[in-house]
């Protein structure tokens, strides 16, 4: 009972192209990946479950939850609750160097990539009842323990042919299972579940390669929407989500097949930006972990233009630019205790992002008009946060979340009068969809935070943990 894959369950319709049997541990990541006679072997490790094996374990870990959910609706008699809808979460991230540290040969450059899901809610459908009833919802959708790791591959995460050979029967499995049921018993009782899966755990570097969309540093700066930097920075908030994957799929064709012998750049304004053929399903969402981050990277920039009063001499040299950020990494780590990192991260960017830290700042800033900017600024970023991060808003912080639109509207104004040096015609990926998509997101999914990718950032942690990789921490 407690090996994956030994539970008993069966697929109606059958699953195309996955075999039936219920007792298979985990696999080799290539197999199922019919290898044409041009492709050279991936040379990768990879290890995975298969994916409906580890739903169906995934189900049967939840059966007390599920169960006692039923009983507190009121649902125990099995009749009443046979077909059940579950909601799944999917996280892929690229690790950094996880190669082995003892030893004394060269550090090789290993990269590894983790595929994992989270089983969000699940809910079931009775007679009588038009609203499906929830009878399960994961109180920690960002928990390691609630991430369940799929597929494991030492690959860089930008080598997209390998990625994508790798992944691509995770994503035949999962386009089976979306047009089947799964027969599986849970409290003696056999029930059918319906799966709906949502992509949102990715951050928008994984997110523009799986969809086929141009790197990061594009003009189309957001993976929502069509707007370009230009259009993002003179109107900050005003924009809808309008990208998909069907609809980038539909772009995809019309850019490899140009139908209207557009030039290239005629063309690239057409199909904004979508340059490769998408590849795996997203959700079009804002990763709350690497909004924090992205945008604690910026006000840490911000914090040094003003130390140096930017505003007034807009091109300082480097030696001026290294000054100012000696004096403000000097200045936090005196007064909050926060050593400069390498590379901004989530911990850092919590402890950056407070009004403690604007203070700190603005005693070196030199005019009390800019530290009233400043100090405003990251009050409203303060009051818009919670909204993202929370994984219910509407309970967590409504008050927030009524005023979201409002702060966002402010919080631009500042940025294109009083921070214009630093926006004119610019605007970072995530300070765009901070300002621009939030509400409407919310208003679709209900949550932004809860289907973020932390649970999957911290297995990360996890992973380097078992290859006994403590090397990397910082002293």
């Amino acid at each position: 009972e407690l090996l994956p894959g030994y539970h008993e369950f069966e697929w109606q319709p059958s699953l195309r192209n996955v075999s039936p049997d219920c007792h298979v541990g985990i696999i080799d990541g290539l197999s199922g990946w019919a290898a044409s006679v041009d492709d050279s072997p991936a040379d990768t490790i990879t290890r995975r479950f298969r994916y409906d094996v580890a739903l169906a374990s995934a189900l049967k870990d939840l059966e007390e939850d599920i169960l006692a959910g039923l009983r507190e609706r009121g649902l125990e008699d099995g009749a009443a609750a046979s077909h059940f809808s579950v909601m799944v979460k999917e996280s892929c991230d690229g690790m950094g160097d996880v190669s082995e540290k003892h030893g004394g040969g060269p550090a090789v450059p290993e990269k590894a990539v983790r595929f994992s899901f989270t089983v969000m809610s699940v809910s079931v459908q009775t007679e009588g009842r038009v609203e499906a009833v929830t009878v399960f919802r994961e109180a920690k959708p960002n928990s390691e323990l609630s991430c369940k790791p799929l597929s494991l591959m030492f690959v860089d995460e930008s080598d997209h042919e390998t990625l994508t050979a790798i992944l691509g029967p995770v994503v035949g499995e999962r386009d089976a299972m979306k047009r089947s049921r799964l027969l599986l018993t849970l409290g003696g009782l056999q029930r059918s579940f319906r799966f709906h899966f949502r992509g949102s755990g990715y951050d928008e570097k994984m997110v523009r390669e799986m969809e086929g969309l141009e790197a990061s540093g594009s003009t189309y700066i957001c993976t929502l929407c069509d707007s370009t930097r230009a259009e993002a920075s003179s109107n900050m908030v005003l924009h809808s989500i309008t990208r998909s994957h069907e609809e980038n799929l539909e772009r995809y064709e019309v850019w490899r097949t140009n139908p209207y012998a557009e030039s290239a750049d005629e063309l690239r304004d057409r199909v904004k930006g979508v340059s490769a053929k998408p590849f795996l399903e997203t959700q079009p969402t804002l990763d709350a972990l690497h909004c924090d981050i992205g945008n604690a990277t910026e006000f840490y920039k911000m914090f040094q233009d003003e130390i140096g009063e930017v505003f007034r001499k807009p091109n300082p040299s480097r030696e001026e630019r290294r000054s100012w950020r000696a004096a403000l990494d000097k200045q936090l780590r005196k007064k909050l205790k926060l050593k400069p990192v390498m590379r901004m991260n989530g911990n850092y960017a919590r402890r950056l992002m407070t009004q403690e830290a604007v203070e700190v700042v603005c005693e070196l800033v030199p005019s009390e008009e800019r530290r009233l900017a400043l100090g405003e600024l990251m009050g409203l970023y303060i009051q818009m946060k919670p909204v993202w991060r929370a994984s219910c808003p509407a309970k967590e912080c409504p008050d927030q979340l009524c005023r979201y639109s409002f702060n966002s509207q402010r919080f631009a104004e500042l940025l294109s009068t009083t921070f214009k040096y630093r926006y004119d015609g610019k605007i970072t990926n995530y300070l765009h969809k901070t300002l621009a998509h939030v509400p409407e997101i919310i208003e679709r999914d209900g949550s932004i935070g809860a289907w973020a990718s932390e649970g999957n950032e911290s297995g990360n942690k996890l992973f380097r943990r078992f290859r006994k990789m403590n090397a990397r921490q910082s002293k």
